[in-house]
């Protein structure tokens, strides 16, 4: 890769840590404003309160937005970028930048975004942005959220959508959450059921050209896709009055997903035919949960454990139809896919020194059980076994992890956070191709949180992290839409990496907040499409990759304009990586990573009045996708924009109507298709595809009890 790529995402990030330096002017004059100010601005709410190393947003702070959950408060932190856990292996230490009360949250199918949506916003108190090195909780990095919450009897929440698009799509009309919160005695419940819907389509030409140009088809087709998630969960929690604390959580989900494509395709000079796709999948899954906290000696200990399992029956079937009356062909594709994981996790924590540590153990377990099944359609209709055992078998993970961690605060303003552990692991495989493999790999992290000045807040972090692996990849799988399969690879490991990050955060007082981050990840075992036998291809590890680079997460309020109300958020997200191609020897980027994004957003809350308005563009861009003998890209947009208008008391409720894709973006695809590898044969053709979206309408609707 050149220099002059490399240095790009650092001189962006000089750029910003200028402005970050420049700023502390006028973050001054607004932080002696504010402090003169009797803590209210305006129409716009509370201001936050800066001191000891935390940035302190209580509850009328987020009023004018009207929020319902303590989801809708995180969202409207000014510079805030809220992260969920990144499906790291097992629970491990936290990773997600939210905390309620203290403590992170736990679980694997109920994700940080759902939790905090069933916290109702009534019931928090505030919002404390801290630095992580400052908490005595490890894993966390640079800021992280705290929402206090108490329990004010029976509390609710519950939010309906209604999506219709103009083209292609039937209406969304099951989008729907609920939440029930309250105590019985001592222990407080939360009671949840929620169905995700989706609902997507589009439609549109593609073309089929030789490597000279010349047109070799002409395609028109339609995709739809229905996806609909009934979930019920339940949460317990106790709390006494010794120290004794525990929290259970279950759910159980069951999982509808179509998928359709039809499409005609006109061959010059060839003969006319039709292809249907069709694709389904019922899964049904469930998590059991909990942890107890005990009070042990000098110090507590924390017990957790987690239980989840998969069933996830999949079928794929693609059939040719001829204009000339010729017998159909196609193929069928089926996969019974049965998953589990348990876990079982210890933490003691104590203070000894003036510092504070703690011994964590986890033992996990994880299994994958595939049974594949491959068809070919006959001539008399029906579909004929076709070999593949490559597609059945089973996968394995034993896992066992010690880590100890200490914080502790080096000077006023200077924190540190220190973790340095391991883990063995062994890796079982059987079915075609049987292996059984053990592992010892080394993980920790070093984090240092400083107080640069009131009002800046600097943060590094520097962590050896071990990542976690797709079990369906050590075996084979075929896809019918474009034609490709994985041959499976039984030499799969997980991926390593050196991981630094750099995040900076500059309050702005009551012109809001801006955040920097950067990072850079030295990635070993990188997982990508590797050669597989004489002429198979499949997810493998390469030696070594990389990836770095910038978020910028700004909030500008324009009250100090004379907009009262008024917000402008701009997040911006640049990448590099670099990968060496396994095929070619050269350096490329890593497959299907997205290197740049720029969202810009504008709300209105009108002051004096229950309205608000806003429109929101964002621009997302993503590297090719890789193969052997195949390189594209797939994405929608690239640029998306929509508008909404508020209601936050309709007869008690919040009603938002919007209107998306008002710039016409599309389903796109393109990609070059080579007759072998890509490295030592000649194009076969190249394919492009545009799909038409259409404007999206919808109606929110949400409440409390």
């Amino acid at each position: 890769m050149p220099i002059r790529h490399c240095l790009r995402p650092l001189l962006l990030a000089g750029t910003g840590m200028i402005a970050l330096a420049s700023a502390p002017a006028l973050a001054a004059e607004a932080e002696a404003e504010a402090k003169t100010e009797a803590a209210a601005v305006g129409e716009q709410g509370a201001a936050p309160v800066v001191g000891e190393g935390a940035q302190v947003y209580r509850a009328d702070f987020f009023a004018r937005f009207g929020p319902r959950t303590a989801l809708d408060m995180l969202t409207q932190i000014p510079g805030f970028v809220l992260r969920d856990d990144g499906g790291q292996r097992g629970l491990g230490q936290a990773t997600a930048n939210v905390l309620v009360n203290g403590q992170r949250l736990t679980g694997k199918s109920e994700g940080t975004f759902s939790q905090l949506g069933r916290i109702a916003a009534s019931n928090v108190e505030r919002i404390e942005l801290v630095e992580a090195a400052k908490l005595d909780v490890p894993g966390l990095a640079g800021q992280v959220a705290n929402v206090i919450v108490r329990d004010d009897g029976i509390s609710g929440n519950f939010a309906y959508r209604f999506e219709a698009r103009a083209k292609f799509t039937k209406p969304l009309h099951n989008r729907f959450e609920a939440s029930l919160s309250g105590k019985l005695g001592e222990v407080g419940y939360t009671l949840g059921l929620s169905n995700l819907s989706h609902r997507g389509g589009a439609g549109g030409e593609g073309l089929i050209r030789a490597a000279d140009g010349t047109l070799l088809e002409r395609r028109d087709d339609v995709i739809l896709s229905y996806f609909d998630a009934p979930k019920v969960s339940l949460g317990l929690k106790y709390t006494g009055a010794n120290g004794i604390a525990a929290n259970f959580n279950g759910s159980y989900t069951q999982e509808y997903f179509r998928l359709t494509i039809d499409d005609v395709r006109l061959p010059v000079g060839g003969v006319a035919r039709n292809r249907a796709i069709r694709e389904r999948e019922n899964e049904r899954n469930y998590e059991l949960g909990g942890d107890l906290t005990l009070p042990l000696g000098p110090g507590s200990l924390k017990l957790i454990g987690l239980a989840r399992g998969e069933h996830e029956p999949f079928s794929s079937q693609s059939i040719f139809t001829y204009a000339d009356g010729s017998v159909p062909t196609g193929d069928r594709f089926e996969l019974d896919s049965d998953s589990s994981e348990r876990i079982a996790r210890a933490e003691y924590g104590w203070r000894m020194g003036g510092a504070d540590w703690q011994l964590s153990a986890e033992a996990a377990f994880n299994k994958l059980e595939n049974a594949a099944r491959l068809f070919t359609l006959a001539p008399g209709g029906d579909f004929t076994p076709v070999p593949f055992p490559q597609g059945t078998g089973a996968v394995k993970e034993d896992r066992y992890e010690t880590v100890l961690s200490y914080s502790r605060k080096l000077t006023g303003n200077l924190a540190l956070q220190l973790t340095a552990g391991g883990e063995f692991s062994r890796l079982t495989q059987s079915g075609a191709a049987s292996l059984r493999r053990e592992f010892w790999r080394p993980k920790g992290s070093l984090s240092l949180a400083w107080t640069a000045d009131e009002g800046l807040d600097i943060s590094v972090k520097a962590r050896r992290r071990v990542g976690q692996l797709e079990f369906g990849d050590f075996m084979a799988r075929v896809f019918f839409e474009n034609g490709n399969s994985n041959a499976g690879n039984a030499e799969l490991v997980p991926p390593q990496s050196w991981e630094l990050e750099l995040e900076a955060k500059r309050s702005l007082g009551k012109w809001g907040n801006t955040t920097l981050r950067l990072y850079d990840y030295r990635i070993s075992d990188l997982v990508d499409i590797i050669p597989v036998g004489a002429s198979g291809e499949s997810p493998g590890n390469l030696d070594g990759g990389r990836r770095y680079g910038l978020e910028w997460a700004s909030t500008i309020e324009l009250a100090p304009l004379g907009i009262k109300g008024a917000k402008a958020d701009l997040k911006l997200f640049l990448e590099g990586s670099r990968v060496t191609d396994p095929l070619t020897g050269l350096s490329r980027p890593i497959s299907r990573t997205r290197d740049r994004g720029l969202e810009i957003s504008y709300r209105h809350d009108i002051p004096g009045s229950m309205l608000a308005y806003g429109v929101i563009a964002n621009y997302n861009h993503f590297t090719d996708y890789v193969r052997l003998g195949e390189v594209g890209r797939s994405y929608e947009g690239p640029t998306f924009m929509g508008v909404f208008v508020e209601h936050k008391d309709v007869l008690g409720l919040t009603v938002r109507a919007s209107v998306n894709n008002l710039l016409g973006g599309r389903n796109e695809f393109a990609r070059t298709v080579w007759t072998g590898r890509r490295n030592n044969s000649p194009i076969a053709f190249t394919e492009t595809r545009s799909r038409e979206i259409g404007p999206i309408f919808s109606v929110l609707v949400r409440g409390n009890v």
